[in-house]
């Protein structure tokens, strides 16, 4: 099937299906910050709507979510199924976002390549075509994520794959672009691999590996040597004023055998690394000025703040003024 017979027909379906699924999962986001009915629906739109957007404007096409109703009243459908449904608010799985996971991965999968087929179709070589590609399947749920105050998950380390199964879907559907294989049935196909890959990610929890630097803090400090003990009989130096004396961590390298215990003095240099502290002085944590127990409560307007302070219950008052029985 050709390129543009291609995009025309099947696009307009898959893009559909993944704009729905994706304002599924910016409506899932709203919920569970607990926006109103509006914050719901602009989250659903931008969800659905925001990867489209930026690559017709990269396309220097109009954006066909201002030409054709379909795609705005697709988002408003997800955020009315999600706000007004009951059981989806209370569900569990809900509350766990894993229908907000399950709906992304699949709008994941579909935008990859619907992507790609678009760039394609308007003339973009093949590695133009999957960064494009790539970037409407993210650029949605980056955005949504932005209007609700979080981090997106495409720039989190401690989360699941995110950006390498849209990137898989994009590469999979030039591949088969360039080699003439591409048709309905291996769009489809390619669709569920990267879907079905972030499933897994989020399944078995694959992440890529963080950078060396965070995995070892201290490789990048300069190795100190430890400070030699004074001699028996001599006078001992006069150590520094506990302001400006810095604590001293001593660490040994995962190689070195510490089932024994066994002097550090004898380690070769490689083995243990001394790393100097900045002092932190905790007086003024400590010692506070003010000795004012704050009030119960805050102050209302137009009240005497002295007003406020917690008396003793009533039962304490008759208790305290009543005598003791032996007198």
């Amino acid at each position: 099937m050709p390129i543009a017979e291609l995009s025309g027909a099947v696009q307009y379906v898959m893009d559909l299906l993944g704009i729905f699924a994706f304002a599924l999962s910016g409506a899932f986001l709203a919920v569970r910050k607990d926006f109103d009915i509006f914050g719901t629906v602009i989250l659903s739109e931008a969800a659905g709507l925001g990867g489209g957007l930026f690559r017709d404007l990269v396309l220097q096409v109009t954006p066909v979510a201002f030409t054709d109703l379909g795609y705005f009243f697709t988002p408003c459908a997800a955020a009315a199924i999600v706000y007004f449904g009951h059981r989806l608010r209370h569900d569990d799985k809900a509350d766990q976002s894993r229908l907000f996971d399950i709906s992304d991965a699949a709008a994941l999968g579909l935008f990859s390549v619907t992507g790609t087929i678009k760039a394609l179709a308007h003339g973009l070589n093949i590695p133009a075509a999957v960064t494009l590609g790539s970037a409407s399947a993210v650029g949605g749920g980056v955005l949504a994520h932005l209007l609700a105050l979080e981090q997106p998950m495409l720039l989190r380390w401690n989360r699941d794959l995110y950006a390498l199964p849209a990137l898989a879907g994009a590469i999979s559907a030039a591949l088969l672009y360039s080699t003439g294989l591409l048709n309905v049935g291996t769009a489809i196909g390619t669709s569920l691999f990267a879907f079905g890959l972030r499933l897994l990610a989020l399944r078995y929890n694959w992440r890529t590996p963080r950078a060396r630097f965070w995995r070892n803090p201290f490789a990048g400090l300069r190795q100190q040597l430890p400070t030699v003990k004074p001699a028996a009989g001599s006078a001992p130096s006069p150590s520094p004023s506990p302001s400006t004396e810095a604590d001293t961590i001593m660490l040994r390298s995962p190689e070195v055998d510490t089932s024994t215990e066994a002097d550090t003095s004898t380690l070769p240099a490689s083995a243990t690394e001394t790393v100097s502290l900045p002092p932190i002085d905790a007086r003024p944590l400590v010692d506070r000025g003010d000795r004012v127990l704050p009030p119960a409560q805050p102050p209302r307007p137009g009240r005497d703040p002295r007003l406020l302070l917690r008396r003793p219950a009533r039962g304490e008052r008759r208790e305290r003024d009543q005598p003791p029985q032996g007198e």
